[in-house]
């Protein structure tokens, strides 16, 4: 991986970081306990907590990702960057600028 690949790869971790982060404060705030005083009716009150349950998982999601895209910059002039961790193959260029934090080629990640 040449030079210049890898320093887009680091902007585009960055900006990705960025947007997470923000995501991750939005879906703090969507995932507020739905106190039972507030005057909501029942079925309103239900679909409210449906969608917090939906916020939920969307930012254990996003916190994981946080995290995964985190070690990724750190590890991005490490010799192993970009390689495969079950093959050792190269992980295509495409796949990296896409999911940055993926540590599996195409074919390994799907088996």
């Amino acid at each position: 991986m040449i030079q210049d690949e890898k320093n887009n790869i680091e902007n585009q971790i960055k900006e990705k970081i960025e947007q997470l982060e923000n995501d991750i404060v939005m879906l703090k705030d969507l995932t507020q306990p739905i106190s039972p005083d507030c005057a909501i009716g029942r079925i309103s009150r239900m679909d409210a907590i449906n969608n917090k349950s939906v916020n939920e998982a969307a930012l254990r999601k996003k916190v994981v990702q946080l995290s995964a895209l985190k070690e990724s910059l750190r590890n991005i002039d490490s010799d192993d960057f970009g390689k495969c961790i079950k093959c050792g193959m190269q992980i295509p260029i495409g796949r990296i600028m896409i999911m940055p934090e993926s540590k599996k080629c195409v074919n390994c990640a799907s088996r």
